[in-house]
Order: C-alpha cells, then sequence, then structure tokens
C-alpha cells in the first residue's frame, strides 16, 4: 500500500469534535494552573539514569570479570534485558515523541538510546508514531496488528487453523520482537518506506539511513556478543545463548505492554466507508482502539513508563508519560460526559488474561 493509498484514509472531524476540544483545554489548563511543563521532568532524568544502568551495569560487571560465576552471569544477562526493555519504554518512547524534553536536541539524543537497544529510530518513528497512532488498528495501516500471518492480531485478516491455538503459542513469539529489530525488521521496513515514497527524515537521504543502519548494527553486534566472547571465560555458544536470553526477556516485556493495549475484547477494529472515511474522529476512535490497566499500581506504572496509561498517550502523544496519571482522571471525566468509552483494567494480570481472551477470539471465526 502506497502513501497516496493511505492518505484516503480520512476521520469524521465533526463527530463529536466538542470532546477533544474540551479536553484540550482542560489538560492544557491543568498544566497552566500547576505552573508545569508537559515535557519531563526530574523524575524522568532519574529514571533515564536508573534504566541506563540497570541496563548497562551488568554488562561492565561481566567484561571486567567482576562476576564470573556461569550462573550468575546469566542472570546479569537477563537483568540486562530488564534494563534494555526499561529503557525502550521510560526514555526512548518519550524521546521519540518528542516529549522527553522542550529541547530537541536532548530528545533527539535520547531519542538514539533506540541504537543501544538495536534498533533504528528512523522506521521506529514512522512505524510507531505516523502509522500505529495514525490509524490505531486499522487493518492495513498499523503495523502493531500485522505482525504477520502467524498471529492474528485483527479480525479482517485471514483465519488460518493454526491461529486456533494462537493463545498458546503467541508468547513464545513475543519473546522474539527485539531480536527482529537487530535482524532484519528495520531493513525490511526501510525498503518498504522507500518504495511507498515515505520521508523518514529532513537532513538524511535513505542511502545515508541504510549506511547508519548498517553501522550500528554491526557495533551493536560487536558491543553485545563479540567482546563478551573475548572476556568472558564461557564458550561462544553460551555467549549466543546467554544474548538470546536478554533479547528474549525484553522483546516479551516490551509486546505484552504494548498489546494489552490494543488487542483485547473492549478494542475495536473500525474499517473506512467506500470513501475511505471512518465513523469516528482522531480523538474519539483513540477511545474505542485502546485500553488502559493498572492504573492504582505506581511502582509498576513507573518502570513501564505509564505506558498503563496507553488511552491517555494516545490522546496526548507529546505530552511526558510522567504527567499521564495525573491527565487521566481529565480523560475519564471527559469520555463520561461526552457519553464515550474509557476502557480500564483494574490490573495488569487482568489485561493479560483479556489479551489471551482476545488472542483466543481472534483464533477462531470473528469479525467485527
Amino acid at each position: 500500500m502506497n502513501r497516496m493509498e493511505k492518505n484516503k484514509i480520512k476521520y469524521a472531524s465533526q463527530h463529536k469534535k466538542e470532546f477533544i476540544i474540551e479536553l484540550r483545554e482542560k489538560v492544557s489548563g491543568y498544566f497552566e494552573t500547576n505552573r508545569i511543563s508537559e515535557y519531563g521532568n526530574l523524575n524522568l532524568v532519574f529514571k533515564t539514569i536508573f534504566m541506563i544502568t540497570l541496563y548497562l551495569t551488568p554488562y561492565f560487571l561481566m567484561i571486567t570479570g567482576v562476576v564470573n560465576s556461569f550462573f550468575a552471569v546469566f542472570m546479569l544477562w537477563i537483568i540486562m534485558g530488564l534494563g534494555k526493555a526499561g529503557v525502550g519504554m521510560a526514555v526512548m518512547h518519550d524521546a521519540n515523541h518528542r516529549s522527553y524534553s522542550k529541547n530537541q536536541l536532548i530528545n533527539k539524543w535520547m531519542g538514539n538510546t533506540l541504537y543501544l537497544l538495536g534498533g533504528s529510530p528512523f522506521t521506529w518513528q514512522h512505524q510507531h508514531n505516523t502509522l500505529h497512532h495514525g490509524f490505531t488498528n486499522i487493518d492495513g495501516h498499523d503495523e502493531d496488528i500485522d505482525p504477520g500471518s502467524v498471529l492474528r492480531f485483527s479480525p479482517h485478516k485471514p483465519l488460518l487453523k493454526m491461529h486456533k491455538y494462537q493463545h498458546i503459542y503467541a508468547w513464545v513469539f513475543y519473546g522474539l520482537m527485539t531480536m527482529l529489530w537487530i535482524t532484519t525488521k528495520d531493513f525490511r521496513q526501510l525498503f518498504k518506506y522507500k518504495k511507498e515514497g515515505v520521508t523518514l527524515s529532513n537532513t538524511n537521504s535513505y542511502n545515508q539511513i541504510l549506511a547508519s543502519l548498517i553501522i550500528s548494527k554491526i557495533v551493536y553486534y560487536a558491543i553485545f556478543m563479540i567482546i563478551p566472547m573475548i572476556f568472558l571465560p564461557l564458550a561462544w555458544y553460551w555467549i549466543i545463548l546467554f544474548f538470546i536470553a536478554m533479547h528474549f526477556t525484553s522483546g516479551f516485556i516490551l509486546t505484552i505492554i504494548f498489546q494489552t493495549a490494543h488487542v483485547v475484547p473492549t478494542s475495536e477494529y473500525p474499517l473506512p466507508d467506500k470513501n475511505g472515511t471512518l465513523e469516528n474522529n482522531w480523538a474519539v476512535h483513540q477511545l474505542y482502539t485502546t485500553s488502559d490497566y493498572s492504573p492504582k499500581n505506581k511502582i509498576f506504572s513507573w518502570f513501564i513508563g505509564g505506558l498503563n496509561y496507553q488511552v491517555e498517550h494516545h490522546l496526548f502523544p507529546n505530552i511526558s508519560h510522567v504527567h499521564y496519571r495525573k491527565i487521566s482522571v481529565i480523560v475519564k471525566e471527559m469520555a463520561h460526559k461526552y457519553n464515550l468509552p474509557y476502557h480500564v483494567q483494574p490490573g495488569f494480570l487482568r489485561a493479560l488474561r483479556e489479551h489471551a481472551r482476545m488472542l483466543k477470539k481472534l483464533g477462531r471465526v470473528y469479525a467485527t
């Protein structure tokens, strides 16, 4: 699907437009009244230091020989996986939405932590910011609900026999998410977006992006695979196994955090009419396709970068996640005022169970 075809999708701009107008006024008033910035604060700075430390400290403990026993080294790789996921959720995500700081240079550098995770900011920003946020849960547009034929995340995708069991086997594939980042995904997306005529950068050509992509992958493998093979007193195949374990940990965490917000029974999968127009405006569309979870667990929310407040994030992607808990009260109030849905699950395990139910449902004959 080329860019012109994507642009044919239109939202019904007049449908309950008063909701988003009043909501934005209320949220803006909250920041003005409390004299605080919509961007990150000292909490986010501390979180950045914590997550990067959690990710890289185990690496240096291994490389320097401070820790060298087999089991301890294995556990350090698992901790690195936790840190990797934390950097992605709590640091990189805000930065690539330009909400980490008012200073765009800081956003750029913090967004580049995605290289540290094995991914590319160029392709990630288009897939996530443009496609996922612009066309949430719309088949053929939102790549987050198009993981390939092995999984069925949309009722509008072909139903295969194996999907009957996807609620069982999907969890294994979730752990492969960041493995795809460091191998084929970025290259596949880059070539796809080039073919579609998508502009990924105003300053870098596709050849320059490709060159940076290749160099970043080489550097990543050198740091996190070759150097450990040289310095750790373990066979090379154990290093590869531990490397995969780290990625499985981070990939699994990242996937279940994001998918529990969109692939759940309360989410809708709207399609445009014959004129390419969707029933709702963009803001209302986000309410019908997104869900919050675990709003009272502050520690959990802190670690996952406020991504349990996905409704707020989709309505205000340019506001830092450190403010989502407070503005969620306003969003919920406005949704109820305009008789609009505000989906939320009380806990993460409940949200995870609902996601599993949806996987099972999508594995059967099901359509909206």
